[in-house]
């Protein structure tokens, strides 16, 4: 079977029919290829089948799936979500109460693991890759196990809005950002280095002046003593460079007055 089971029930042998036409599948022969007649012999004619169903039917109208089986005696009560196996029998037949099979009906959704086939096998019988439910009426009934695949729910379509439907994602619609404005100081700058230029050649490495790049300009009385010429440095030609001498002469200072108030001595205290 490729879907967990649905129900268990219990039918005679007379029914097998009514039931199979119903959506349920009767259990008719064990794994060994002997009739699966529970009862018959003691005291009953026909004896009743184990039946299974992986159909929505009427008795179990929400779809829940068996997740559990277990064979309990009389005299054990009912565990707490547990169901006993329906009866579809003939008025004149019955099931012996001695021991009875339950069933644990949880929904598909919630369900993890669920049961997905029912076997019938003498006692002595091991059927691989099933779990032993235990024995009834010279019986052993099997289970298999196994997780349930529970379709995912697909997730709901977002719904959009008109105006983001409206939205364009071409570059003509999209409007740009204003131009920052140039700094008020730039055309001045700028005009005052061309007309500069001459002065501050770089077309090569030996034409690189040390005033490159200085933030500020000249003070006007000097422009008029630049020239045009070749020689850069003609601005600072009436500076007077002083030598060692001139500048030891000028600011020469012979500490005499340090070195008498070091010399004199502190007056004694008699």
């Amino acid at each position: 079977m490729t879907a967990p089971l649905t129900g268990l029930g219990w039918t005679s042998a007379a029914s097998t029919a009514n039931v199979a036409s119903a959506g349920w599948t009767p259990i008719t022969s064990t794994v060994e290829g002997a009739p699966a007649n529970f009862g018959k012999g003691f005291a009953q004619k026909s004896g009743y089948y184990l039946c299974s169903t992986s159909a929505v039917t009427s008795e179990n109208p929400a779809g829940y799936v068996i997740s559990d089986v277990m064979i309990l005696s009389e005299k054990l009560p009912l565990p707490s979500g547990y169901v006993y196996v329906k009866e579809f029998l003939d008025p004149k037949t019955s099931i012996s109460k001695k021991k009875r099979l339950c069933v644990s009906l949880i929904p598909l959704g919630a369900a993890e693991i669920a049961v997905f086939d029912i076997l019938v096998s003498s006692k002595s019988k091991v059927v691989q890759n099933y779990m032993r439910i235990g024995e009834m009426s010279g019986f052993a009934l099997w289970c298999r196990k196994e997780h349930v695949m529970t379709p995912k729910p697909l997730p709901k379509p977002r719904k959009t809005d008109l105006d983001m439907k409206q939205i364009s994602l071409e570059l003509d619609n999209v409007d740009l950002p204003p131009k920052r404005p140039e700094p008020p100081f730039g055309p001045k700058r700028q005009a005052t280095l061309k007309r500069h230029e001459s002065i501050y050649e770089s077309s090569n490495v030996y034409g690189i002046s040390a005033m490159d790049g200085v933030p500020f300009t000249l003070h006007p009385k000097f422009e008029g003593s630049i020239t045009t010429g070749n020689n850069a440095f003609s601005l600072f030609k009436d500076l007077h460079i002083k030598s060692l001498a001139d500048i030891e002469r000028e600011y020469d200072y012979g500490f005499v007055v340090e070195r008498t108030a070091a010399a004199r001595l502190p007056p004694s205290i008699s």
